[in-house]
């Protein structure tokens, strides 16, 4: 299928590795160029055409940069996917393992600033070529925004706010053309699951499990219809199609293998 994306430009944020390297990768093969923003330039996203941008989006000066670089290397913005997420392994083990009462102040801001006001401040900065380029921003979010207790407490709360983002941004700037839209995976086959040293792989070991075997348990906790976790490139496919010129705005898609039964 033809997506009309060929010659367009976009923005990928986290797209070093996972979600972000697949979508960085299949937007460069619908023909756009890419800029994306990152804490590191790994070898995988170096072999690609993108231009890798070093930056800490969790901090509140780092979106801008990333804007401002993207806008002389592209000359403006069709497309933004705010995908930059997770974090350090350490960090979303925390939500994990503590619960409302005990995870700390720090742990909640550190969470937001990452998933939450990285995305607004990326958006916020992009909007005026947005505007004038009549583009598109995605949200990734994720399943757990939906399914309160099934994650880590403060990674949901915050993916649940930048679902209302998406809403927001998708409202207010409708009349200007610009859309908006939310792709929320379950869980993906990323580091987060497969990396022994991952948050999965951490659990795994303080409950004297084997690593893939405690992955299964988990995944058959959720009640996957599919029996399987997503692939990057399955989300990145999603990704590219939602950006593709078309009369969709506001919308939530899921890529879960079933586990959200809701109505």
């Amino acid at each position: 299928m033809e997506l009309e994306l060929s010659g367009k430009t976009a923005i990928v944020t986290g797209g070093s590795r996972g979600i972000g390297l697949a979508t960085v990768r299949t937007l460069l093969a619908e023909g756009m160029r890419v800029v994306t923003g990152s804490r590191t330039v790994t070898p995988a996203l170096a072999q690609t055409a993108a231009i890798p941008v070093t930056v800490d989006l969790a901090m509140p000066e780092g979106p801008g940069e990333l804007v401002e670089r993207a806008l002389a290397e592209l000359g403006g913005i069709d497309v933004l996917v705010n995908n930059v997420g997770i974090g350090d392994t350490d960090d979303i083990n925390k939500g994990l393992l503590h619960d409302l009462l005990d995870l700390p102040d720090s742990a909640w801001e550190h969470t937001f600033n990452l998933h939450f006001y990285s995305a607004l401040r990326v958006s916020r900065a992009a909007l005026p070529s947005l505007i004038e380029r009549r583009g598109t921003i995605v949200n990734v979010s994720s399943t757990g925004a939906r399914l309160a207790g099934s994650g880590p407490l403060d990674y949901d709360v915050s993916k649940a706010a930048l679902n209302a983002l998406t809403k927001v941004i998708a409202e207010k700037f409708c009349a200007d053309g610009v859309r908006a839209i939310t792709v929320s995976p379950g869980p993906v086959a990323t580091r987060v699951w497969t990396d022994p040293d991952g948050p999965i792989g951490r659990l795994a070991k303080q409950n004297g499990v084997e690593h893939q075997a405690f992955a299964d348990q988990l995944l058959s906790a959720t009640g996957a219809s599919t029996g399987r976790i997503t692939t990057p490139e399955e989300v990145a496919r999603l990704i590219a199609f939602t950006a593709s010129p078309n009369n969709i705005t506001g919308a939530e898609y899921l890529i879960d293998g079933g586990i959200v039964k809701s109505v």
